[in-house]
C-alpha cells in the first residue's frame, strides 16, 4: 500500500513540473508574439511631448520619411498609437542606371515602411436622446442657440468660411471662428465641422436629432448626422475681436452685362469698399465689384474670369462718377464669405480601376496639389502615410487605407522599385530643390505652417539636413522616371503660375470631366490650409558654395533624365545659380 502511494506521489510531482514548465512555455511564445506585431509604443501625454523629449526612435523616422514631420512637431495633445513595423530587405540599385551618390539616401529610405494605423482614435458614439436633457447649448458660449436645422453638405444653407477639427472642435471654437469673419451665425455638425453664413436654414429638424457630441468638449452638442446645431453670434460679449477679411484681386476689365454677369447689386451714392463688401457678404457672395456708385456681387465666371488683370491706372477713378459713365473698368474685392461651388468632396462610390500616385519629394507642394485636386475633381485624396494634422483640416482620405481604391489618387514620398510598380499610374510633382529643401526644413522643425528658427538654420543640423536630403531630391525623380508605368510630370513653378491649364492636365489625367466654374471656384480658394504665414526668416543666403555645387550636379542631372525621356526639362529658374 505504501508502495502504491509512493509511486501515485512521484507522478503527481512530475505532471506538476511538466504544467509549470507549458504554461511557462506558452506564456513566453505569447509574449515573443506580442512583441514582434508590435515594435513600437507611441504614447503623447495629456501635455503632448516636448519636441527635445520625443523618442529617439522618431528622429529616425522623420529622416527616412515614414510619418510626415509635422504630425511629430505638434505639441498637442494626441492619442495612442500602435504601429507595426517590420524592416525590408533593401534591394541593392542598379549602378548603371543611378549615379553612385544617390545610392545611399535610397538605402536609408526603404529601411522601415509604414503599416496602417488599425485604428484612429475611437470615433465617439452619437449620444443617446435620454441624456441629451443634460446637455446645455449655452455653456459659457457667447451665441444664443437657434436650434436644430437639416445641413446638406451638397447645397449648403450656410455658405460661409467651412472649418474642421476632427479632434478638438468646440462651440466656441466655432462661433469665434465665424465671428472673427463678420459672419451672423455658426453651425457644427457632424461633432467637428463648423459652417459660417449669415441666412439661418430654413429647414428646421427636432431637438434629439442633434446628438453628436462636440470632439473637444464633453457636454456640449455640435450638431450630428447632416444636423446643424445653429448658433447666432451678433451678440458677441465686448472686446471679441472682428476682422472683416476684404482683399483686394484687382483692377479688371468690367463685362458687358454686369447685371447678367452678377445676381445680386446695389447703387449707392458715396459707395466704399466697406459698403459693398457687407452687402456682397450679407448676400453670401464671394467677390464684391465696384464700379462707380455701383456695386455688384457675385462668383468668377467663364464672362468674368479674373485673369486679365489692367493697370491699376485704369481703375484710380473707379469709385467716381465720371469713371463710372465710361463704364470699362472695375475694382475687385474678395469678402469674407467662401466660394462653395468646389467644396463639396466624398469618396469615390466604386473602387478606382486605375492606382494612381500623386509623387514628389517632401516639402514639394503635394498637400497643396492635394487640395486642388480634391476641390477640382470633388473625390478625397489618399496617403501612403498617415498626418492627423492634415486629416483635422479635412483630408479625410487620411484615415482610409491607401490601398482601399476609394480615393482619386494617393500622396506618396516613396521611391523604390517596389513602391512605384505597385502604382499604374503617377503625377510627378518636382519643385525647384533649393525652395523644396528650405520647405521641409521649416516644416520638419516649425509643423506645416511654421519657419525654423534662426537658431536652426545656423546649426549644424542645417547642412547634415542638405547633405542627407539633397540626394533624396533627385534620387526620387529618377527612379520615378525610371520605374514609372504611366507618368504625368508637373512643376510646382508651372502649377502655381499657370493654375488653371496646369490643373485640367491633372484633372484629365486623373480621367475626370469638371466644369470651368468649378475650375475657377479652385482658382478662387487656391491657398487652402497650410500656406505658411507670419514672420518669415530674414534675407540671408541659407546655402555655402559647397551645398550649391552639390544641389547644382543634381539639377543637372535630373534635368538630363528628363529631356531624355522626352519630357521637358526644368523650368529655367532651376538653373545653377
Amino acid at each position: 500500500m505504501a508502495k502504491a502511494f509512493f509511486r501515485l506521489q512521484k507522478f503527481l510531482r512530475r505532471t506538476q513540473f511538466l504544467l509549470f514548465f507549458l504554461t511557462a512555455a506558452y506564456l513566453m511564445a505569447g509574449s515573443l508574439l506580442l512583441l514582434q506585431r508590435t515594435r513600437l509604443v507611441i504614447q503623447q501625454g495629456s501635455r503632448g511631448t516636448p519636441a527635445n523629449q520625443a523618442l529617439p526612435v522618431l528622429e529616425d523616422m522623420t529622416r527616412v520619411g515614414i510619418i510626415d514631420p509635422g504630425t511629430l512637431q505638434s505639441p498637442r495633445p494626441g492619442p495612442r498609437l500602435l504601429v507595426g513595423m517590420d524592416a525590408l530587405q533593401e534591394p541593392a540599385l542598379d549602378q548603371r542606371h543611378s549615379p553612385h551618390w544617390l545610392m545611399s539616401r535610397n538605402s536609408e529610405l526603404r529601411q522601415l515602411r509604414r503599416r496602417w494605423f488599425h485604428r484612429f482614435p475611437s470615433e465617439q458614439e452619437p449620444l443617446q436622446t435620454a441624456g441629451l436633457k443634460a446637455m446645455k447649448h449655452t455653456i459659457e458660449h457667447k451665441g444664443t442657440y437657434m436650434g436644430c436645422f437639416t445641413h446638406d453638405s451638397r447645397e449648403r444653407t450656410l455658405k460661409g468660411a467651412v472649418f474642421y477639427d476632427l479632434r478638438k472642435m468646440t462651440v466656441a471654437h466655432c462661433q469665434e471662428a465665424c465671428a472673427e469673419r463678420a459672419y451672423s451665425y455658426a453651425g457644427l455638425a457632424y461633432g467637428a465641422e463648423c459652417y459660417c453664413g449669415n441666412t439661418l436654414p430654413a429647414a428646421a429638424s427636432k431637438p434629439e436629432e442633434c446628438n453628436s457630441e462636440c470632439k473637444g468638449e464633453k457636454g456640449s452638442v455640435c450638431g450630428g448626422v447632416n444636423r446643424l446645431s445653429v448658433y447666432r453670434v451678433e451678440e458677441l460679449r465686448a472686446g471679441a475681436r472682428r476682422r472683416r477679411n476684404v482683399i483686394y484681386r484687382g483692377c479688371f476689365r468690367a463685362p458687358e452685362n454686369l447685371t447678367d454677369t452678377f445676381p445680386a447689386s446695389l447703387i449707392q451714392p458715396n459707395l466704399t469698399v466697406e459698403m459693398c463688401s457687407e452687402f456682397c457678404s450679407k448676400k453670401e457672395f464671394p467677390l464684391a465689384v465696384i464700379r462707380g456708385q455701383e456695386c455688384y456681387c457675385g462668383y468668377p465666371t467663364g464672362h468674368f474670369p479674373l485673369r486679365d488683370g489692367a493697370d491699376r491706372l485704369h481703375c484710380s477713378g473707379a469709385r467716381n462718377a465720371s469713371s463710372a459713365a465710361e463704364g470699362k473698368y472695375c475694382l475687385v474685392y474678395q469678402t469674407p464669405v467662401q466660394d462653395t461651388r468646389c467644396t463639396d468632396r466624398k469618396f469615390l462610390t466604386t473602387k478606382s480601376k486605375v492606382f494612381v500616385a500623386l509623387s514628389s519629394f517632401p516639402g514639394a507642394g503635394n498637400t497643396w496639389a492635394r487640395h486642388l485636386i480634391e476641390h477640382a475633381t470633388g473625390y478625397y485624396t489618399g496617403s501612403y502615410y498617415f498626418d492627423g494634422a492634415l486629416y483635422n483640416k479635412g483630408f479625410k482620405g487620411e484615415k482610409d487605407h491607401w490601398r482601399s481604391r476609394r480615393t482619386i489618387c494617393v500622396k506618396t514620398h516613396e521611391s523604390g522599385k517596389t513602391e512605384i510598380e505597385m502604382f499604374d499610374s503617377a503625377i510627378l510633382l518636382i519643385r525647384n530643390p533649393y525652395k523644396s529643401l528650405m520647405a521641409e526644413f521649416n516644416r520638419k522643425y516649425a509643423g506645416h505652417l511654421g519657419y525654423a528658427t534662426d537658431r536652426n538654420w545656423k546649426s549644424q543640423e542645417w547642412p547634415d539636413f542638405v547633405n542627407s536630403y539633397a540626394s533624396w531630391w533627385a534620387s526620387h525623380v529618377l527612379e520615378w522616371l525610371k520605374y514609372g508605368k504611366r507618368l504625368l510630370i508637373v512643376h510646382y513653378e508651372d502649377l502655381k503660375q499657370s493654375l488653371i491649364p496646369k490643373l485640367k492636365e491633372m484633372v484629365e489625367f486623373l480621367n475626370v470631366t469638371v466644369t470651368e466654374d468649378r475650375l475657377l471656384c479652385v482658382e478662387n480658394n487656391r491657398d487652402g490650409n497650410f500656406k505658411r504665414s507670419g514672420a518669415k526668416q530674414k534675407n540671408f543666403e541659407p546655402f555655402t558654395q559647397e551645398m550649391k555645387d552639390l544641389i547644382n550636379r543634381y539639377i543637372l542631372t535630373v534635368d538630363e533624365a528628363l529631356r531624355r525621356r522626352n519630357f521637358s526639362g526644368l523650368p529655367r529658374e532651376y538653373v545653377p545659380r
